[in-house]
């Protein structure tokens, strides 16, 4: 039975949380994001931290996730993300936009706006997502690759700051040798933690990882494909963390479908309007209470206007 760590304190930075989730001996969720009103929802949730998904955030701008959404508009809707919640964030940060420079400067904007860790993979920029001709990506030299961990560690003011490896190895069809020599290179560049990630239908070779990895690093996970797997088997693996990386845009992207079509066929709402969020859930997610609160507070009282004829000394 693994041993359960004490939990970070409440004045605890969000990197240090984040940290702390990694860290400790049992295992983590992060769940997928894409906008502030999804985060909110997942702090809400109880889930500790959050995954900035790239492929979420671009479906939700409407662009494909190949760098087709500049890195300071993802960096905007972090920040929006950020701001909505109390919780860490763990941004997709694709390849890191670039080389090491552009890393440096990621890494700086991020801590900026109190997001806790970013996520970088080894392959090319502009990158393919991973379930895209994933054998036939090519990947970034091992060592470029890096020299862009060593960058982002150095350019980090927050020591708890999570700079998380991700080797793209199995993805790419390379094989285990390779996935491991790539995650020790990184591991002696400054990650902080691995993720390895595969596109097959069961967990057989990220537990072949994990099993050879041992305890060097921390190990987080994407079972967005061997989701059978029961999540029992990671805790008892040793892992630290799984990622559910985007099923609050894939939920939502079928429940609009539904939605818009429905609205479109009847002309009416009769048959939508009692399965949908009400406006008043809305608006408490906007916070709307503290905002009324807040103009009770600062806004000037309306005085009641004199009737005509008054006298103004009195």
């Amino acid at each position: 039975m693994s041993v359960t760590s004490d939990p970070p304190s409440p004045t605890a930075t969000k990197a240090s949380q984040l940290r702390h989730l990694l860290e400790r001996p049992e295992l983590g969720f992060l769940m997928e994001a894409h906008n502030g009103l999804s985060a909110k929802l997942v702090e809400r949730a109880g889930f500790e931290a959050i995954w900035a998904s790239g492929l979420s955030i671009s479906a939700a701008l409407g662009v494909r996730d190949s760098n087709e959404a500049s890195w300071t508009q993802v960096l905007e809707v972090a920040e929006f993300m950020s701001d909505a919640t109390g919780i860490p964030i763990l941004l997709d940060g694709d390849t890191g936009y670039g080389n090491f420079n552009a890393v440096r400067r990621l890494v700086r904007k991020l801590e900026q706006r109190g997001v806790a860790g970013v996520c970088i993979e080894d392959k090319l920029f502009p990158k393919t997502n991973s379930f895209v001709r994933g054998g036939a990506q090519p990947l970034a030299d091992a060592r470029e690759f890096a020299g862009k961990i060593q960058a982002a560690k150095a350019e980090q003011r927050d020591a708890d700051f999570v700079v998380v490896a991700r080797t793209e190895a199995l993805i790419a069809g390379r094989g285990l040798a390779e996935a491991l020599r790539r995650a020790e290179l990184y591991r002696g560049a400054g990650a902080d933690a691995v993720l390895i990630h595969s596109a097959r239908a069961d967990a057989d070779e990220i537990r072949a990882f994990k099993a050879e990895w041992g305890e060097r690093l921390p190990v987080v996970i994407v079972p967005t494909t061997y989701y059978r797997t029961p999540t029992e088997v990671f805790a008892e693996d040793g892992f630290a963390a799984v990622i559910w990386a985007n099923h609050l845009m894939r939920a939502a992207l079928t429940a609009m479908q539904t939605t818009a079509a429905e609205i479109f066929a009847q002309q009416h709402l009769r048959g939508v309007e009692q399965r949908i969020a009400p406006l008043t859930e809305v608006f408490a997610l906007q916070g709307q209470d503290e905002l009324a609160e807040a103009e009770r507070r600062w806004l000037p009282r309306p005085t009641t206007p004199r009737c005509a004829g008054e006298d103004p000394g009195r």
